[in-house]
């Protein structure tokens, strides 16, 4: 049995089980800018005192540019309050872009354990004389032990309070002392008792003392967690994503920048944030694919974006094709003053053509027999791309390199990254890469690609992917996406994952969307854009380009391989649709996040209902979907009139933002009926008659 020494000080106070908390603070948990950071702990201690605490918290990484204040980087205390059964809480809104840290910090409230007891006595008649000196001792312990300013466990951190509490009023004047010791004097003079009482009961008292509480023994949380804090696009956006090659009139040869800028203002249209690009290097001619993934390519073929580099250039350069790094500047420009942002994908491979491969050998993975190994997914193979080996003897190289690839393109006004297969990159080189990039540039945004194991998808999330993308594309069923998305927003997930529900990519054509036709990609829209803060869409999608390779989630002549030129205003397009639902995204601020996601109950397995809600209660977007692509659905749908604090007589208001048709109900259960293709959702505002 092991023995240990009696402490330097007596620390009663037990502070366990804080939250949010990640992995033991390893990790940051995930905020945007003016959110608040709600803090919870188990605080409690021997006996019967009463405790007092406080929730501390401080700005640690900002840089300069970003307005954050200084007096922001010093400890700010808030006080935590009980919420019952030793649980204690406070919260504080974090107002720069970068890290925070906060801490919990408890002790024996002394004082306010002296009043309790006086208070009970008093109440019962009993003789105060004896209570009042330890009262009066108590306040002169206080007044010696100051230093002119409020205590804390570094001292002079201003105390901020929660409203309604007595923690905040600055009592009396700048030195406390004078007044204290008059009151302790006061408590043991030979004054009547119950006007010593007054004195010992006084709100002023007891503000002045717990202000100025003695913290010396107090318990500090063992560890510190931290917040990352991102601007609103980590958080919320629909994105588009298109290859600027086929945005031109020839399919016989790529479109430029500048051909491709024409497009931008239909997408702006459409009510997109975010235009997400492929690659858009050189592509490399050794190995290059054919159309439909043809491991010869023809005459013309313009090869793989993701076949990265050439004689022209690498990660820095801009495929000729397009119209070089002017014309992209140029795009992007024309993209920010319609309302646009540009994502860039960063795929950190090469093609055997890359100038690195001739410059730096070393950085690749090297056979026995001495050629460098090319991509493998079995069956899949990718003879056109050479993975970079992030554990070369020259690892800091490499790394430094790829950092320098991203700041690149950040001065090319690109600051959102969709970065492909990084789980097949060390989480150590992102971990550092994400935070050299941060260091910079905090209002970086990055998109983790990673169709992968849950765990290592919540692991890149840990370390640092502003979002990440998610099994969505997958999960169909009633039950299937009540439970995954109950996992993402109402579990320990959530203070670290944030995921963005992409519909359809280049590499995923699903099968809902291949046997569904045009109804199931009017549901797979309305589904991604309210289930998500953040979703997107690949090209096409508006079209309901649905022929996939049979057998496969493949698409037929895919756009990975070769241009394709749209007639974007074809029969059968769902666009009208799509600039609704991004309208009414935008208009209702209950849809701009993720955490108030509630399902509601529904007597038929084809309906799904659920609903968003401002904290405040002033914006509440109910959605009912008909998950069948097929046969019409209906059924009755259970809305939740108590948690929206709706009373008996009062009714609901629901206006349809999809069809501005407006229904009445009280009634807590109430009839819908959805008819795939004509009517496959319901989005309504709810609001309730007074």
């Amino acid at each position: 049995m092991s023995r240990s020494s009696p402490a330097e000080r007596l620390s009663r106070v037990v502070i366990e089980a804080i939250e949010p908390e990640v992995d033991g603070a390893r990790f940051p948990v995930k905020r945007t800018l003016g959110e608040e950071v709600r803090v919870q702990a188990d605080v409690f201690a021997d006996g019967h005192d009463r405790l007092a605490g406080v929730l501390r918290y401080r700005l640690t990484e900002a840089p300069l540019e970003t307005g954050a204040l200084a007096e922001d980087r010093d400890w700010h205390e808030v006080a935590i309050e009980s919420l019952g059964n030793d649980r204690f809480g406070a919260s504080f809104t974090v107002r720069a872009l970068g890290r925070y840290e906060y801490t919990v910090q408890a002790w024996i409230d002394r004082f306010a354990s002296w009043r309790d007891l006086v208070s009970r006595k008093h109440a019962a008649g009993q003789s105060m004389h004896g209570e009042l000196l330890e009262g009066a001792d108590l306040i002169r312990q206080t007044a010696h032990h100051l230093r002119g300013g409020p205590r804390s466990g570094d001292g002079g951190v201003l105390v901020q309070a929660p409203p309604g509490s007595a923690l905040l009023p600055r009592e009396p004047g700048d030195d406390p002392r004078p007044w204290l010791l008059r009151q302790a004097d006061l408590l043991a003079s030979d004054l009547p008792e119950p006007e010593r009482m007054a004195i010992a009961l006084s709100p002023r008292l007891s503000t002045v003392m717990t202000r100025f509480a003695d913290r010396r023994d107090a318990t500090t949380y063992d560890r510190t967690p931290a917040v990352q804090v991102e601007r609103e696009r980590a958080r919320y956006g629909a994105w588009y994503e298109m290859f600027p090659r086929s945005a031109g009139p020839d399919p016989t040869r790529p479109a430029t920048f500048d051909e491709a800028a024409r497009r931008l203002p239909d997408v702006a249209a459409l009510g997109f944030d975010v235009v997400y690009l492929p690659p858009v290097h050189p592509i490399g001619r050794s190995f290059r694919k054919g159309r439909n993934n043809a491991l010869v390519a023809g005459p013309g073929d313009p090869g793989s974006p993701w076949a990265i580099g050439a004689t022209e250039g690498g990660h820095t350069a801009v495929d000729p094709g397009l119209g070089g790094i002017d014309a992209f500047d140029r795009f992007v420009a024309i993209a920010g003053h319609l309302g646009l942002e540009i994502a860039l994908d960063l795929a950190l491979q090469a093609s055997p053509d890359h100038p690195l491969v001739a410059a730096h050998p070393e950085w690749f993975h090297r056979r026995a027999d001495g050629r460098i190994r090319y991509a493998e997914n079995p069956p899949k193979k990718y003879q056109d791309i050479y993975p970079f080996d992030f554990e070369a003897r020259d690892w800091r190289g490499l790394w430094h390199e790829m950092l320098r690839v991203a700041l690149f393109w950040i001065d090319h006004g690109v600051l959102i990254f969709r970065v492909d297969n990084p789980h097949t990159k060390p989480f150590r080189f992102w971990q550092w890469l994400i935070a050299e990039v941060r260091h910079r540039h905090p209002d970086a945004v990055f998109l983790s690609e990673a169709f992968t194991r849950p765990k290592v998808m919540r692991h890149l999330a840990k370390v640092g992917f502003s979002q990440s993308y998610s099994y969505f594309t997958w999960r169909n069923t009633k039950a299937e996406l009540e439970a995954y998305f109950t996992e993402l927003t109402q579990s320990d997930v959530r203070q670290y994952m944030r995921v963005n529900l992409f519909a359809n990519t280049p590499d995923i054509l699903p099968e809902y969307l291949q046997r569904g036709g045009r109804p199931a990609f009017q549901v797979r829209l309305i589904l991604a854009a309210t289930l998500g803060a953040s979703y997107g869409i690949y090209s096409g999608f508006e079209l309901c380009e649905n022929l996939a390779i049979a057998g496969t989630e493949e698409y037929v002549d895919s756009e990975k391989y070769q241009i394709l030129v749209r007639d974007w205003d074809r029969p059968g397009n769902i666009r009208e649709l799509v600039a609704r639902v991004n309208q009414i995204r935008r208009e209702n601020p209950a849809l701009h996040g993720d955490w108030s996601l509630a399902f509601h109950q529904t007597d038929n397995a084809d309906l799904i209902a659920y609903s968003k809600r401002t904290e405040d209660g002033s914006n509440t977007i109910l959605t009912v979907v008909n998950l069948d692509p097929v046969n019409t659905q209906h059924g009755w749908l259970r809305v939740p009139l108590r948690d929206w604090r709706v009373t008996p007589g009062q009714a609901l208001v629901v206006h349809d933002l999809l069809t501005d048709e407006r229904f009445e109900w009280r009634t807590e259960w109430n009839y819908v009926r959805l008819e795939p293709g004509v009517r496959p959702a319901h989005i309504f505002r709810v609001v309730v008659r007074r």
